[in-house]
Formats: structure tokens, sequence, C-alpha cells
């Protein structure tokens, strides 16, 4: 799959979550064999383009190519600036967000709610693609309101923009993330343009990678929260596309070795502070489901430093490890130390 004149590896890609794809966790999934990843949200705002969480979004350094930056906003004018910008900063690629469905994002008339105007996104479309001479994407979803649904003519109107390629959430915004995805209209989208199309929702596991694929006839499929803690999604998706088999899931022993090496790649990102918290919540979910690991999280959260941090989440894995060898090889692996 092409966007512009980028080759992907594959037509796997990484969805955009504000809080959760910086730089450490596209690096990561790029490793486990994602084709490509979307920063951080990051506003169009220039006011508050130089605050601390902005800087850590548009954090591109060493980053495989190529590096695509998000940016959202309802200014046509302040977008083109925002495009030019990231640009400037590295960006091969420019993302438009109109999906984002929380309210924070929505109240300013910004995200999926741009989907309630079509003349203005319009206007977005035709004034960031005219900024910049790389190719700029669109990320968005179905439609502001169940029953009202948009997104062909939103379709259609970014292909004459000249939107590279269109990723679609198959929810409105009414949706939120409630409910189930729905690919009809996805599929109606491909049938009905030109450019790459990526279909995203509720895409969890290879069966379901491979149905939406061949269902939609998307290009390429975006995967959000189901790598969330599971950056090997990746790599089991693809194996599974290529020969129709499953890959045995990692066992402790690798879930261990991966959290200990994403650890280190936060903390030196975001610093002491800032770095322990924030992996807080990719503790959680790499030990979401793992044997007693609700009391561990509880006495994980209390910790205050990185260095202590990183020395209980190893303590926590090689106790685990140590009622493994108690089993044998194959209990270990059929239940993967699983609550049940």
């Amino acid at each position: 799959m092409y966007i512009g004149p980028y080759q992907l590896s594959n037509n796997l890609i990484v969805a955009p979550m504000a809080g959760v794809t910086d730089r450490p966790f596209r690096t990561l999934c790029k490793y486990f064999g994602a084709g490509h990843a979307v920063s951080e949200m990051m506003t169009s705002d220039q006011t508050l383009r130089m605050t601390k969480k902005s800087l850590y979004r548009a954090n591109f350094d060493g980053e495989l190519a190529p590096i695509s930056a998000q940016i959202a906003g309802s200014e046509p004018e302040q977008l083109a600036e925002a495009a030019r910008y990231q640009v400037s900063n590295g960006a091969q690629i420019v993302d438009i967000n109109m999906g984002c469905p929380v309210k924070k994002v929505c109240n300013k008339l910004a995200g999926s709610a741009l989907l309630q105007d079509e003349d203005l996104v319009a206007r977005i479309l035709d004034a960031v693609v005219n900024a910049v001479d790389v190719p700029v994407t669109l990320k968005t979803r179905l439609g502001y309101l169940n029953g009202q649904e948009n997104i062909l003519r939103v379709a259609k109107r970014a292909e004459e923009a000249g939107i590279a390629a269109l990723a679609l959430h198959g929810r409105t915004r009414e949706d939120m993330y409630l409910n189930t995805a729905r690919y009809r209209l996805i599929k109606e989208v491909k049938q009905s343009i030109s450019i790459p199309v990526i279909a995203n929702g509720d895409i969890d596991s290879p069966e379901k990678a491979k149905y939406v694929l061949n269902y939609t006839g998307a290009d390429a499929v975006m995967i959000g929260r189901a790598a969330q803690g599971r950056p090997w999604i990746f790599r089991e998706i693809a194996h599974y596309l290529k020969t129709s088999e499953h890959l045995a899931a990692p066992n402790i022993q690798e879930v261990k070795d991966v959290l200990l090496g994403h650890l280190p790649e936060l903390y030196q990102f975001y610093g002491e502070y800032s770095g322990c918290r924030i992996a807080r919540k990719h503790i959680a979910w790499y030990t979401k489901g793992l044997h007693s690991s609700n009391e561990f999280r509880q006495n994980m959260y209390k910790v205050e430093s990185t260095l202590e941090q990183a020395k209980v989440v190893e303590q926590y894995f090689d106790h685990l490890l140590d009622q493994g060898n108690l089993m044998s090889d194959v209990q270990v692996e059929s239940v993967n130390l699983l609550d049940v």
C-alpha cells in the first residue's frame, strides 16, 4: 500500500490514540510488524504548540519513516499553519483528525463534530492539502448522528481535495466507542472512491482483520485499543494474513521482556515524574488478566519512582514464572497463568 510516494511495508496501521501512541509506543508497534503509525492528535492552536504535552507529541526523533503527524482543530487557516509547522518539524505525512468523539474536542467543533458542517470540512481539506507538499490523509467516522451518516459525501469531497488516503472508523460520533463497529458503509466508501481506504473499529484479532479486509475491500486495517498492552498483535495478524495459521501467544517470559523493554523508553522519553505516571496505564494493559494482577496493580499504582516501579514489575513477573515452573511446560502454555 502507498500513501503518496511512501510504500508501507504492509497494510497494518497503528491508530492515533491520545495519550497512547507516543513515539515509544509507535516504535514498539513497528518493531512487532506494524507497517505504519500515526502520531497522537496535536492541536492546531498556536498558543498551545509549545506546551510540554504538545512537544512530547511532536517528538519524532529517530522514528522510522514515514512519519505521520495528526493535527486537530476547526479553523482552516490554523490547520493549514499547523500542517506547515509539523512538516518543518519532520512530518512526511499530515493526518487530519475528524474522528475524535470526546466531548472536550467536539465542544470546540473539532474532531468528529466537524461532520456536522460539510462546507467547513471541505474548506479544511482544501486549506491543508494546499498548504503542504506532503501527502495529507484524513481520519474520520461514518457521520455525526446515527441515521444521518454522511461519509459517502465526505469521502468523495476528500478525494476531490487531494486527500491521499482515508481512514474510516465504523461508528458515528453518537456511538462514541459503544455498540459494535459497522463495516457496510466502509465497503461502500471503498467502492465509491479510488484513493486508499483504511478500515478501523473493533479489529482485535487476526480473524477479524482478515474478515474486515475481505468484506470491505479496504486497502489496510487500522488497529487501536486492541494494541494496548498487546503490541505483538501486529505480528500475529501479519502471520495469519500470510499463512492462515495462528502464531502462539507470547508466554509470560516474553511479556515480561517486552514490558521491561518498553518501560525504560517511556522513562527516557518523559523523564522521572511523568514517565512513572504514564507507564502505569501501560503496565495495567500488559498485565490485564494475569494471575493476581488486580492486587499487583493496586500496589504498583502507589509506587512513585521509575526505579521502584520497574523493580515491582520485574518481581511480579518473576513470581509468575516461579509459579509456572511448578507446572509442566504444556500447562504453562495452555493457561498462560490467566485468572479464571
